[in-house]
């Protein structure tokens, strides 16, 4: 039998991967709680069509990526490959319309089948935020301006770029759509497969390409600031003056694009070149027409997506588990009494390990393994005396200590 591994594009995350991945949900939630954003979770699979609608149908999540598949009743379900699609639909289905303006905080996993390579994986990790109801600029200023505060309480915002640019609104897009179709129609020839798909159906797309070929002509095509009418000028500049005046600073990026025609206006990322190729670590834009194209009522909306894995290794800063307080029964008549001097201090808010086995030996070189602060020492003696031996693991000093006044002789390590 071979040997059991992981599912490629998947690991474990282990104890010690877990709490940097902890502290940047933890910290991400802690921050969009001061934003006033509510926490969300959706489910990890849904219908199909929930992902197609909105990822659009030529688009490579869509076409390549997806973890598609039918249920024993017959329906086709998507492992969701991102989290904006399934808030919308949480939207339109739990009638929020009525609530709106709402404001999300999500984290969780995502699927998409890409090939694995740093901070890239086939399972993988985002947090989210969504502002839904808000048409005016505010509400694009304010969501990049959660994206850097998160990424400057996690200590990684001067590593990290913010990308901007414009898409303009739907008068702007179109204009721009036939300039695109009419500069890559005179080079089809030229186009990969997939770009020559996309110049029927979605010509932004090809703006994404990563063929080399198409990324040579890519270079000379139109720039949307040249298509742009005065309202989408005014919108854009409003949004730069409110991060200037919020003081979160900005490179103009007019490459930056989002292929899909409910995308509108602002589109941003914080990019890093820390972590070689993947360099977006957040990512997001406004999506006025993604709910009206979901079914639902004409809604504004806008969001970002944060990849955890990659803002974990940007966090340099290590990320200590907590010292604990190590109990050390001494024979086996101490064991039961130790057991019960553990549960006694977890009661009280310590953290406490207790080795299963053992002599004293062991278990205090399982103490040191671990970085104990203090070792809580039980033997014949001290049960009989109805006290405990402390022994300080940094000091070396120790004392011994009434029972019941174990909890307050431990205060200095909690």
């Amino acid at each position: 039998m071979s040997k059991l591994q992981p599912v490629r594009g998947t690991h474990d995350i282990l104890p010690e991967e877990s709490r940097r991945t902890r502290h940047v949900v933890e910290t991400a939630r802690e921050m969009s709680e001061r934003y006033g954003f509510g926490e969300i979770s959706t489910p990890i699979f849904e219908f199909t069509d929930v992902f197609k609608r909105t990822l659009g149908d030529t688009s490579d999540v869509v076409t390549k990526e997806m973890y598609t598949f039918e249920d024993r009743g017959g329906e086709e379900l998507t492992l969701r490959p991102e989290y904006t699609a399934g808030i919308a639909r949480a939207f339109i289905s739990g009638g929020l319309r009525q609530h709106a303006p709402c404001k999300f905080f999500g984290h969780g996993p995502m699927f998409r089948y890409e090939r694995p390579q740093k901070g890239r994986l086939r399972q993988f990790h985002q947090i989210d935020a969504e502002i839904i109801g808000v048409a005016g600029p505010q509400a694009d200023i304010e969501v990049i301006a959660l994206g850097a505060d998160i990424l400057r309480a996690l200590g990684v915002l001067d590593l990290t770029t913010l990308e901007l640019n414009t898409l303009g609104d739907v008068e702007s897009r179109g204009a721009y759509r036939v300039a695109l179709v009419e500069y890559f129609g005179g080079h089809a020839d030229k186009l990969s497969d997939d770009s020559k798909v996309r110049l029927e159906k979605n010509p932004m797309r090809i703006l994404d390409s990563k063929d080399k070929g198409d990324r040579v002509l890519v270079e000379d095509a139109p720039r949307m600031s040249e298509y742009m009418n005065a309202a989408s000028q005014d919108f854009f500049a409003s949004v730069r003056e409110g991060l200037d005046n919020l003081g979160v600073t900005y490179s103009l990026n007019e490459k930056l694009v989002r292929g899909l025609d409910y995308y509108t206006h602002t589109a941003f990322e914080f990019t890093t070149t820390e972590l070689g190729s993947q360099g977006a670590v957040i990512a997001g834009g406004r999506y006025d027409g993604l709910i009206e194209t979901m079914g639902g009522p004409s809604t504004p909306g806008i969001g970002w997506a944060g990849g955890i894995e990659r803002l974990s290794m940007l966090t340099t800063a290590g990320i200590s588990a907590p010292k604990p307080v190590s109990v050390i029964p001494i024979g086996a008549a101490s064991e039961n009494i130790a057991m019960k001097v553990a549960h006694d201090l977890r009661q009280a808010g310590f953290v406490v390990d207790m080795g299963f086995a053992g002599n004293p030996g062991r278990r205090m070189k399982r103490a040191n393994a671990l970085d104990a602060q203090a070792a809580v020492m039980l033997g014949e003696d001290e049960i009989a005396k109805g006290v405990a031996t402390i022994r300080d693991l940094t000091s070396g000093e120790q004392r011994e200590v009434a029972l019941a006044e174990l909890v307050a002789a431990l205060a200095v390590y909690r």
